[in-house]
This record gives C-alpha cells, structure tokens and sequence, in this order.
C-alpha cells in the first residue's frame, strides 16, 4: 500500500511538473554570489553578533550588507571574524540571498581560531569560513540574517 501511495505521489509531481505555468529552464536557480565580511559577537546562553559586507554576483549585481545573528545555547565567548568569505549557491538573482537562514553551530577555540559553517534558507545554501580572535566554546542554534544596506 506505502509503495503504491508513493508511486501515485511521484506520478502526480511528475504531472505538475509538465503543466506548470512557467517552464524550468536549467539555469534559474544556478547563479553564484560571493560575500565578503566583518563580524563580531558574544554569547552568553543568548548569542549576539552583528557585522557588515559585500556581496558581488557572478551576473554582475552588487550590494553592501548587514549581517545579524541572534540565538541561544550552551555557549559562552567574545570573538570577531575579519575578512570572511561566504560562497552562496542556488540562487536566481541578489534578491535571493537576503532574508533569515537556519545555523547550528559547535565552537571551540582560543585566542586565534578558524571555523566554517554552512547555512540554509530554502534551497539557498550559504557556506561560511573566517579566521578570527577571541575565545569562544559552547553549542548553539541561531538565526543568521542578511539584510541589504541602502
């Protein structure tokens, strides 16, 4: 019976598809945007951070950026990030790159420190890695907003 149910499901999704009202063309979703960043931040149970940047296009669009992050968890540190790098993918235009995406994060580090971590807002997918200062240590689930700068 489930494997009826899915077949019927996987059949009605293939019809939907053949009868969207705009057709899907391979590229919608392939453009890449490159962000370049500065951020600084403590947690204390609650997480804060807030820092700004660029993000560039590979289509040629351009916007400066805020970035905020805000959460909770088992955490504790003062800390910055200088000249950090995000790769964002699965986007149709710059448009798509602001809004709030989902961080799970797993710190530890002194003094000097690197991380990386990958975000999710739908299908957008932002993947971060800096180098920073500061002590950091703790588990947390935070919100990672993008806003654009005007």
């Amino acid at each position: 019976m489930i494997k009826r149910m899915t077949g019927l499901a996987v059949l009605a999704l293939a019809a939907a598809g053949m009868f969207s009202a705009q057709p899907a063309r391979a590229d919608d979703a392939n453009l890449k945007c490159h962000m370049t960043f500065n951020l600084k931040g403590w947690s204390a149970i609650y997480k804060h951070a807030e820092g700004a940047g660029t993000v560039r296009c590979e289509n040629g669009q351009k916007a400066n950026v805020k970035i905020e992050i805000n959460g909770a968890g088992l955490s504790a540190g003062k800390w910055r990030i200088n000249d950090g790098k995000g790769d964002i993918t699965h986007v149709k235009t710059i448009d798509d790159v602001f809004g709030d995406y989902a961080m799970a994060n797993a710190d530890a580090g002194v003094v000097k420190s690197a991380g990386a971590s990958i975000l999710t807002k739908g299908t957008v997918s932002l993947a971060l890695a800096g180098t920073g200062e500061g002590i950091n240590l703790g588990i947390d689930v935070s919100g990672f907003k993008i806003t654009r700068v005007k």
